[in-house]
């Protein structure tokens, strides 16, 4: 919530506050498939606070003018949000060779990120070091994503959880567990959108859980990982106006999260972080 927030000496967050910014938990990212700049204005004048990336989703980013593109960057830097092309974007750049010269144009552009994917081409393990060899090289930090876009393609969890390992050691800032914007039959969700929990086990088997960005589009999924890792999860692919509602489900302020601490009695059986738990246990005892 924010500091002289309208409400602040009526009411306290029964999660509590979340850790602020600059961070690195707790992070999310929203997915823009095509703000204009006074709507990119308006929602960071609302949320920049609850805002830590914005993803300029798939390749959109090549449909602005150079001018409005770098109008667009600086403004969403000037709120203390990072601003990056989505990585289908420069798959296709590595695709058709260009990948140097892409990385050196996010740079003149004023990019300070770049995500780096294989989720439609294929790189092998040599080339996805050099890719993000090449961002680092540049003065670009770097954001990886693992898993594939197409469900059809089977890539085993513990070959995910493998290469989130390399990306970091490479120098990743944070890994991106694939999503995609529809939430559904993809990655660790089925295909109505629900966790897979035998998948998740496996994927986090190894993981340090504050790596990740989990793309959690829909609001299930969004609730499932704060109650799994706690208010200060990393959620990724949110929609642009569902900014505060999220803030809101993290932070006891929505009926979904609000439920875990009048309800506590009957769900103290259920898998809670630690953290998570506590509050709640706190809360609920006043």
């Amino acid at each position: 919530m924010l500091e002289n927030g309208a409400w602040d000496d009526i009411i306290t967050l029964p999660l509590g506050a979340r850790s602020r910014k600059p961070r690195t938990k707790g992070l999310t990212m929203i997915i823009d498939k095509g703000l204009g700049y006074e709507e990119t204005k308006d929602l960071l004048e609302v949320a920049s606070d609850y805002i830590d990336f914005l993803k300029l989703g798939f390749g959109t980013a090549a449909f602005y003018s150079k001018e409005l593109l770098k109008k667009k960057i600086n403004l969403v830097k000037e709120y203390n949000v990072e601003i990056y092309p989505g990585g289908t974007f420069l798959e296709v750049a590595f695709f058709q060779g260009r990948a140097a010269c892409f990385l050196d144009r996010a740079k003149e552009l004023g990019f300070n990120f770049v995500e780096i994917s294989d989720g439609t081409i294929n790189l092998n393990p040599n080339e996805r070091k050099k890719l993000i060899e090449m961002a680092l090289d540049r003065g670009l930090k770097v954001l990886t994503e693992v898993g594939k876009k197409d469900n059809k393609t089977k890539v085993s969890m513990v070959n995910l959880n493998e290469q989130v390992q390399k990306d970091l050691e490479s120098g990743a800032f944070k890994v991106i567990m694939e999503g995609r914007e529809s939430g559904k039959d993809i990655g660790l969700y089925d295909e109505k959108g629900k966790l897979i929990e035998n998948k998740y086990e496996q994927f986090t088997n190894k993981v340090n859980v504050e790596d990740i960005i989990w793309e959690a589009p829909l609001k299930n999924q969004q609730f499932d990982f704060i109650v799994k890792m706690n208010s200060d999860v990393n959620l990724g692919n949110i929609a642009s106006n569902e900014i505060l509602a999220l803030e809101a489900l993290r932070t006891g302020l929505r009926g979904d999260t609000l439920n875990l601490v009048t309800s506590y009695e009957s769900i103290k059986e259920q898998e809670m972080h630690p953290v998570l738990r506590k509050l709640v246990a706190a809360w609920s005892l006043r």
